[in-house]
């Protein structure tokens, strides 16, 4: 297996993060060597609790995931072929989308309280907005003459919106959940630090209020190979979906 320059820099990195704790070129008690951070998370990972809060986690981006996406999709679908929708509430929408996510939690909390209904609600705000912009960009990306063939065979527009609109979208629309998979991560960890006691984001401030510094880097770390896990598998499942695509695309090239 060819290791590659952008693995070579990573592995140089953690080499010196290593020397800068052991050489004593950074002194603090706050930032240990790389071999005591990894110790910390594989005694971390082995008692159960941060596999459990992993899942946990997981769970709740996901369903704000499928919330948010679907959502956008069908959003984006309306305002595309339905002008009415997007006079009525494109303002509405485009209101909403500069809202740090931040600033919307506190709301939320008080009307969905500290537990999972809140933290899948902010997910799913985060992902709708991507997902709806790709969504309008792939549906007006559409060449017309596909869309009127199927009027010429007497399609209906839900099935036209469905069999033709839809697929020839899709590549437009898997970039938007591609952006929003790493934004829905994100936004999970950072509603678990702010309210909540479960999850992998409400750990990463315990261990900073304990002055627990290993096993909080370890949870960086662990976030970190977990994004790029996720994004890998996305792009694995994109390229099996849109096939066709690539395959264009290659001849095209």
């Amino acid at each position: 297996m060819k290791i590659t320059s952008g693995t070579w820099l990573i592995l140089g990195l953690l080499a010196l993060w290593e020397a800068s704790a052991r050489l004593g070129w950074v002194e603090s008690p706050n930032w240990p060597a790389l071999s005591q951070v990894l110790a910390a998370l594989a005694a971390d990972m082995a008692t159960g609790e941060l596999p459990a809060r992993i899942g946990g986690s997981l769970w709740r981006m996901a369903a704000g995931l499928a919330a948010g996406g679907l959502a956008g999709v069908l959003t984006g679908l309306a305002f595309a072929l339905i002008p009415l929708t997007a006079r009525l509430f494109g303002l509405v929408v485009e209101l909403l989308r500069p809202i740090p996510v931040p600033a919307v939690i506190p709301p939320l909390v008080l009307f969905l309280g500290l537990d999972d209904p809140m933290k899948i609600t902010v997910v799913a705000l985060t992902v709708f907005f991507p997902v709806l912009t790709n969504t309008l960009q792939g549906v007006q990306a559409v060449e017309p003459d596909s869309i009127a063939m199927g009027r010429t065979f007497g399609i209906g527009p839900l099935r036209r919106a469905a069999f033709i609109i839809l697929p020839a979208a899709l590549p437009a629309i898997l970039a938007g959940f591609r952006v929003a998979l790493a934004l829905a991560l994100v936004v999970t960890v950072v509603a678990e630090m702010i309210a909540g006691e479960q999850g992998i984001g409400s750990y990463l401030v315990l261990m900073q209020f304990a002055g627990r510094a290993p096993e909080m880097y370890g949870v960086i770390l662990l976030l970190a190979a977990l994004g790029y896990t996720l994004n890998r598998g996305f792009v694995a499942l994109e390229r099996r979906l849109i096939r066709w695509w690539y395959a264009q695309a290659r001849q095209a090239a």
